[in-house]
């Protein structure tokens, strides 16, 4: 018989935080002492070849943070590296676990993992019980009149809307019951150095956010050269900070921020519905474009030297700090589908490895609807004119004489694309290939 004390388990993944979190709610409600723990994914880790990735550096800082805040409580947090599933089966040897609770994840990888875990679990008899906690709605919760998941965010925002209760944003009070986690002296964390990772040197925006900004978010928030949005992208991604009190915070204050935390929570819903959008296009018939794929184009535009100011701002700026305006993101993503005719996958990928803030979910669905190849996606003709951008949303040139000082000068490149016959190129081999793919279909 064994002499090991019956445990729950919370596991913690995108919810890097102690306050107002469902699924360690859940667990601390329930009939055990619940052990929280973090791994750190060698699946991730591994395809990450920047070892001083600033995300690696964000989420080991923050689980510093939640080791002091349990160690003050007498517990401690649980923190392994390696592959999940290798990782429960030695938790299972060493601790006698009744009940695992988690927050639901809606990645394609995160679902194969979590069904992975739920199999081995369900062989020793311990329930696998998730929570929704990074999204205000999830899985079937609004949805067509038939049940069907909406594919056209007007409908689907007015749905949410219509749905929404003040329960929906309601904290959950896990401070009352910080009593029931595992009492135990502190366990070792690996060192970012034991994961073949090293310190970053980023600079990460603070998670207090500046209620004038949401305030006046509607008026300001197209413009690049002023500090005109929250900068929590990297807190929600990580969940660091509640998706329920920003959301709440925003109902009262900023209809227009509101309406941005609903996108997100709709490219959610589309990527957990339609799981083939992580690699193809949502909708097949665009999988068919002929891309140029220039390479030397390509690495301009990663470079910020495309002759064009407001995309070489844009560019200058992810890669120096590993954030960019949604203004800006809309105006390089354009850029690179439709005036380089470049696959949006290339785009999406080094999004990926550069934002401080990526999340697959946004990114995917940021970058097909640039290319108008995702749902409810800008026509294909629609071609932003990075020029009449620049000229418009920053006027004053703050943005652009910020990170491309040089541009008014004889050492800024010539536009590696004429717009005129860019965007002609782009409407023309869209409409094309959309034609031709239309009359295979018939």
């Amino acid at each position: 018989m064994s002499n090991k004390k019956n445990i729950s388990i919370f596991w913690h993944r995108r919810d890097l935080r102690l306050h107002d979190n469902a699924g360690a709610y859940n667990a601390l409600k329930s009939d055990f002492p619940v052990l929280p723990l973090f791994i750190f994914d060698k699946n991730i880790l591994d395809k990450l070849d920047n070892k001083e990735d600033a995300r690696v550096h964000f989420i080991y800082k923050n689980i510093q943070k939640l080791q002091t805040q349990l160690t003050d409580m007498g517990s401690s947090l649980l923190v392994k590296y390696g592959q999940p599933l290798e990782i429960w089966k030695e938790i299972l040897d060493d601790y006698e676990v009744k009940e695992v609770y988690t927050n639901r994840d809606y990645e394609p990888y995160a679902q194969e993992r979590d069904k992975s875990v739920y199999e081995l679990l369900k062989e020793k008899d311990i329930s696998f019980k998730g929570a929704k906690d990074q999204v205000i709605f999830d899985k079937n919760e609004v949805t067509k009149d038939d049940g069907k998941p909406y594919t056209v965010y007007t409908p689907y925002s007015r749905k949410w809307r219509a749905a929404l209760t003040d329960d929906h944003l309601k904290s959950y009070p896990n401070n009352d019951c910080f009593n029931n986690y595992l009492k135990t002296k502190p366990l070792p964390l690996p060192t970012l150095s034991d994961m073949g990772f090293k310190l970053s040197e980023a600079d990460f925006p603070d998670k207090e956010f500046d209620e004038d900004i949401i305030e006046q978010y509607a008026e300001r928030r197209n413009f690049p050269g002023i500090q005109s949005t929250t900068r929590l992208g990297v807190h929600l991604r990580f969940g660091t900070i509640s998706i329920r009190q920003l959301a709440a915070y925003a109902k009262e204050h900023s209809d227009t921020f509101l309406n941005e935390l609903i996108w997100r929570d709709f490219y959610h819903m589309i990527l957990y519905h339609f799981p083939h959008v992580e690699d193809n296009a949502f909708r097949a018939k665009y999988d068919t474009i002929p891309w140029v794929n220039n390479e030397a184009h390509f690495k301009a535009w990663c470079e910020g030297k495309t002759g064009y100011p407001m995309v070489d701002a844009g560019m200058r700026e992810l890669n120096e700090t590993g954030f960019m305006h949604n203004r800006v993101r809309m105006v390089v993503a354009s850029f690179l589908t439709k005036h380089l005719l470049t696959d949006w996958r290339w785009g999406e990928a080094y999004f990926a490895e550069k934002l401080l803030d990526f999340d697959l979910a946004a990114n995917n669905g940021g970058w097909q609807w640039a290319a108008g190849s995702g749902c409810d996606a800008a026509p294909y003709f629609r071609v932003f004119n990075p020029t009449s951008q620049f000229d418009k949303f920053d006027k004053d040139r703050t943005y652009v004489n910020t990170w491309v000082p040089e541009w008014e000068t004889a050492e800024y490149p010539k536009p590696i694309v004429e717009h005129k016959f860019a965007r002609q190129r782009a409407i023309d081999t869209y409409k094309e290939a959309l034609s031709n793919w239309q009359e295979a279909q018939s």
